[in-house]
C-alpha cells in the first residue's frame, strides 16, 4: 500500500512552475492544466468523438504500434526466460489503430494495443496548434500515446517530463532516483523501449524474490489523473504508468533542462561498466573517492585553490575545452 500522494497544484502558470515547482525536484500533479484543450473536450463527449478529433490530424505516416495477446493483461514485458518480449511491434496507421481500439472497447478480454511515443509534428501535423502547453521547454517535441488498459513498467527517463492526460484515466506510481537499488533493474542492453525497467510487478510484487522492493514502496508516491490533468516527472525519477480505461490518450513532453552538448552522462556510465566495475574492491573504493571529489563535489570545490587559468579540465566548460577533452578521450579509447 502506497500512502503518499503526489502534491497537487492548481491554476499553474509558467512563473509558478519555474519558481515553485521545479526547484523542489519532486513530482507534481498539475490539475486541470489542459482542460481547455479541444482534444480533452472531445474526449469528455465520448471515445468516438476523441477518436474522430485525432483522426482529422492524421498525416498518413505509419507509426510503431505494440500488440500483445489478451493473456498478458496489458503488461508489456519480457518473456519468462528474458530471451524476448511478450508483444510484437507492427507498423500501423494511427487512424486504423484508433478504430481497432474502439472496436475492442466493449471486449471483456481484449488484446493489448499501444501506440507509444509517436512524434506529434511528424504524425499529427497541426494537432499542437490547438492543443499545447507553455510550461515545457521549447525544445520538447510533443508525443502521443494511445492504447487500451495497458501497463508501462517502472522505468526512468533521462529528461524532465510533463505527461498530459487527454482521454481516459491513468495512475502514476513514482520512485525517487536513489531507489534504483531496491527496484531490481532488468537488462540494460536489452530493454523494452530504450530505458531499463524494474523486474518487479507493482500489482503483484514477489517479496520473496525481490525483498528490497518493500523499501522502494516506502518511498513511492502515487497519483491518479483524469482528463485535463498533467504530471511533472523530474529527471531520472522512476515511474510506473497504468491506464485505467479501455481507451486512453496521453501527450507528453520530454526535455533535458541541463544541456547535453558536452556529452551524455549515460556514456560515462557505459564507460564505467567497462573500466571500473570489474576492478578489485579496494580500487573501486579509491576511485569512488576520486569521483566524489572531482565530479560530484560532495562538500568542496576541488579546484578553488587554483587560479582559473590552471584549472584545466575542471575549469569553466567552454566548447573549446569540451572539444579538447573529447579528443583526448577518443585517443585513449582508441588505444584500449
Amino acid at each position: 500500500m502506497i500512502n503518499r500522494h503526489v502534491r497537487e497544484w492548481r491554476s499553474t502558470d509558467l512563473a509558478t512552475y519555474k519558481n515553485e515547482i521545479l526547484p523542489l525536484n519532486e513530482p507534481a500533479v498539475l490539475k486541470g492544466l489542459l482542460k481547455s484543450w479541444p482534444a480533452v473536450q472531445a474526449g469528455l463527449i465520448s471515445n468516438r468523438a476523441l477518436c474522430d478529433y485525432i483522426k482529422k490530424f492524421d498525416g498518413g505516416r505509419p507509426v510503431e504500434t505494440l500488440f500483445g495477446d489478451p493473456s498478458i493483461e496489458g503488461r508489456f514485458f519480457y518473456t519468462d526466460d528474458l530471451s524476448s518480449v511478450n508483444f510484437e511491434r507492427r507498423s500501423e496507421m494511427i487512424s486504423s489503430t484508433l478504430e481497432t481500439l474502439l472496436m475492442h472497447v466493449a471486449d471483456t478480454d481484449p488484446p493489448a494495443i499501444f501506440i507509444q511515443s509517436a512524434s506529434i509534428p511528424e504524425h499529427l501535423p497541426k494537432f499542437s496548434d490547438e492543443n499545447a502547453i507553455d510550461l515545457a521547454d521549447p525544445s520538447a517535441i510533443p508525443r502521443i500515446w494511445v492504447g487500451n488498459t495497458i501497463t508501462v513498467t517502472t522505468h526512468y527517463d533521462i529528461s524532465d517530463n510533463i505527461a498530459c492526460v487527454v482521454g481516459g484515466r491513468r495512475r502514476f506510481t513514482l520512485f525517487p532516483p536513489d531507489q534504483i537499488r531496491n527496484l531490481y533493474v532488468g537488462p540494460i542492453h536489452f530493454t523494452l523501449a530504450g530505458q531499463p525497467v524494474s523486474m518487479v510487478s507493482l500489482e503483484e510484487p514477489d517479496f520473496i524474490r525481490f525483498p528490497r522492493f518493500e523499501q522502494a514502496l516506502a518511498s513511492a508516491q502515487v497519483a491518479e489523473l483524469e482528463p485535463g490533468d498533467a504530471i511533472f516527472i523530474p529527471y531520472l525519477w522512476w515511474h510506473h504508468v497504468k491506464s485505467l480505461e479501455r481507451f486512453n490518450v496521453l501527450v507528453n513532453y520530454w526535455w533535458d533542462g541541463a544541456t547535453l552538448k558536452f556529452g551524455s552522462p549515460y556514456d560515462c556510465l557505459l564507460h564505467g561498466f567497462l573500466s571500473l566495475r570489474h576492478l578489485p574492491a579496494n580500487q573501486r573504493a579509491a576511485w569512488r573517492a576520486v569521483f566524489d571529489h572531482y565530479v560530484f563535489q560532495a562538500d568542496v570545490d576541488p579546484v578553488a585553490h587554483l587560479p582559473p587559468e590552471r584549472r584545466g579540465a575542471l575549469g569553466e566548460m567552454t566548447p573549446e575545452l569540451a572539444a579538447h577533452i573529447k579528443s583526448a578521450l577518443l585517443k585513449r579509447l582508441s588505444r584500449s
